[in-house]
């Protein structure tokens, strides 16, 4: 495994989300369920990609500053074939380090409710559920979920 920061508009990282958006419109029935600002080039401040040992793309993930000293994990993602091989575990690694480096005192995440894997995923990584945050307040289908540095 290795995971690289690379850039936002880096094509495996823009195609990692791509597929993303592709399973999280199929499990919610719209093609646009993120309650918040999109992240984008402007707001994320870490985007890393996971490469298995031939060098294909098979996950990712990034940072967004809320502020504070509290980041944002966004676009998280692990393509099906590599789930439950350690890749999701090793982005999550990866990103938390690089908040650490960053000053950064505590990361917050939002998933869905239609993710019960992601809420194990999260919560089995000491994540634990908070009050939904920012755009998320009010939104019943968002779960939110807090883990300090």
């Amino acid at each position: 495994m290795r995971i690289e920061q690379v850039a936002w508009t880096d094509a495996d990282a823009v195609a990692l989300r791509a597929r993303q958006r592709v399973e999280i419109a199929e499990r919610y029935g719209t093609p646009d369920s993120e309650p918040g600002v999109p992240p984008s080039e402007a707001d994320v401040v870490v985007f890393v990609v996971a490469y298995e040992h031939g060098g294909t793309a098979v996950g990712c993930g990034g940072l967004r500053d809320l502020e504070d000293g509290t980041g944002e994990i966004k676009r998280m993602y692990v393509t099906p074939p590599w789930r439950g091989s350690g890749f999701a575990s090793g982005i999550l690694r990866a990103l938390e380090d690089r908040a650490r480096a960053r000053g950064w005192r505590s990361l917050r995440l939002e998933t869905g409710d239609r993710q019960p894997e992601a809420v194990r995923f999260y919560t089995r990584a000491g994540y634990v559920r908070i009050p939904n945050f920012g755009a998320y307040a009010g939104v019943g289908a968002s779960r939110c979920f807090e883990r300090k540095l």
